[in-house]
């Protein structure tokens, strides 16, 4: 496959039989191909997973993992066989039906013209969400911004967001990278010490009413923390580096 722009999509899946399908109806509606990675579901939502791949086999594949990893374990998994497959980028997108598939198009036209950027989802919510994890994100927020000494992330967590794959990749051989909800922060970050730009692309985010969270309030909070903590002293050595990008603007 050629390395012009060539996208593929990358939906991490753990027992999420709920949404999914829906999900993939779309992606198939819009043309975009996806690689969906089991990341050790339960049977039903295996079965699932292998129905929704043989079904369809030229725009939808199946990967899968031996044992549930970690929500950043799933997506490294789809990124890496995403560059094994020649793809040029890969479009990340939650599987609980919380970000609205429709707004692919507008990513991978962001993506394509900008092709060494990483287009982020800036989330724009409905009444639908939870107070609690919308607080908890703007701690976040204010350590990325801390982290990058820039603003130029404004939401870290957004699991909805185009790589360029060479450097993608080339940064997860040299660094590790969290393997669960701390994934997605972790990985923008370290993207953007890399000296890649990151472009918003704003997209509505929604809690449906019977959705299935994997989040757990207090082990994945801790290991936001911990990864913040590593951030920061990450950033500290980077700190002149970052402090020319910031006036060279």
């Amino acid at each position: 496959m050629s390395q012009e722009f060539s996208p593929l999509v990358v939906v991490p899946v753990f027992d999420h039989p709920q949404a999914i399908e829906g999900l993939v109806q779309t992606l198939r509606g819009l043309g975009a191909p996806c690689l969906l990675v089991d990341d050790g579901s339960g049977p039903e939502c295996a079965a699932l997973l292998a129905r929704l791949a043989a079904e369809s086999p030229d725009e939808v594949s199946l990967l899968r993992l031996d044992h549930n990893q970690g929500k950043g374990a799933a997506v490294m998994a789809g990124l890496r066989e995403a560059g094994r497959r020649g793809y040029s980028h890969a479009l990340q997108i939650d599987a609980d039906g919380q970000h609205d598939a429709r707004d692919v198009p507008r990513f991978l036209a962001m993506a394509r013209e900008a092709p060494g950027a990483v287009v982020n989802g800036r989330p724009i919510y409905d009444d639908s969400v939870p107070r609690a994890r919308l607080y908890g994100r703007y701690a976040s927020h204010v350590w990325v911004w801390i982290n990058t000494l820039s603003l130029a992330i404004r939401d870290s967590m957004c699991g909805f967001r185009v790589y360029p794959l060479a450097s993608t990749l080339a940064l997860l051989d040299r660094e590790h990278i969290g393997t669960r909800m701390d994934f997605d922060t972790e990985i923008l970050v370290r993207l953007y010490w890399q000296g890649l730009d990151v472009r918003d692309c704003p997209t509505r985010v929604t809690y449906p009413e019977h959705g299935v969270s994997h989040f757990r309030m207090l082990r994945d909070n801790v290991r936001i923390t911990a990864m913040h903590t590593r951030l920061f002293f990450g950033m500290l050595w980077r700190l002149p580096r970052l402090l020319a990008r910031k006036v060279r603007g």
